[in-house]
């Protein structure tokens, strides 16, 4: 990855965002040791001055990634995240038929044993079945959601939708695993299916509303054909 390869959809002069990559990471963690790619240095180096990262998402989730372009801005877009002050619309693809719509209101708990309320609505937005067998099916069933988390837990939406047995595509460790070697065998296909695809929020400073969208990854756009999606 080059440093001139992060796609900025959205700046002004406090506020920048990009669309983050799969598998990129947002900045430097003692975990991954084995890589010196992040999205903190990559932008900063990229646009010349200091960013500030206002949140996270997945090192394997793709989409928008806000950044704010001074320490006021960043407190300030912090605690629109933190009171849950914006609307959040992922993407993401997983096993089996789900509802229509639904919401999922399941306790999270936390590395430190903490269990905190965590509420996620979705609505289907495509469903398709295609001719091939796994296990005791013969044939394979997908959706495609529209995934709205009203928290903002760790790995909430993955872990919800690994709750209520509709796991996500390419997921690990929620995901379902001979789904995900299936992708992986038959497709080539290994990244988690999740995309961060809009955000809208109050401007900390205008007080405009900011609304920002990110294309969908080439591999997600890549799985919705092979999987033959008809989002007609």
């Amino acid at each position: 990855m080059s440093e001139t390869s992060l796609e900025v959809i959205y700046r002004d002069e406090h506020i920048i965002a990009i669309n983050k990559p799969h598998g990129l990471l947002v900045h430097r963690t003692k975990i991954a040791t084995e890589t010196d790619l992040f999205a903190l240095q990559l932008l900063r180096d990229q646009i010349g001055q200091k960013v500030y990262p206002v949140h996270r998402i997945d090192r394997k989730t793709s989409g928008i990634l806000l950044f704010a372009l001074s320490e006021e801005v960043n407190s300030s877009l912090t605690a629109v995240f933190r009171n849950q002050k914006i609307e959040k619309t992922y993407w993401a693809i997983v096993r089996g038929f789900t509802d229509s719509e639904g919401t999922i209101d399941y306790p999270l708990r936390k590395e430190n044993g903490q269990v905190q309320e965590a509420t996620t609505h979705y609505q289907t937005l495509a469903q398709t079945e295609i001719d091939v067998p796994l296990g005791k099916f013969e044939t394979s069933r997908y959706s495609l959601l529209e995934v709205e988390p009203k928290t903002g837990r760790m790995h909430q939406i993955r872990k919800h939708l690994a709750h209520i047995d509709h796991p996500i595509i390419a997921d690990r460790p929620h995901g379902c695993n001979k789904q995900n070697k299936l992708f992986k065998e038959k497709w080539s296909m290994d990244s988690m299916l999740l995309h961060a695809k809009e955000v809208k929020f109050k401007h900390p400073v205008s007080g405009d509303v900011v609304h920002i969208k990110a294309n969908i990854s080439s591999e997600f756009d890549r799985t919705l054909g092979f999987l033959n999606f008809d989002l007609k």
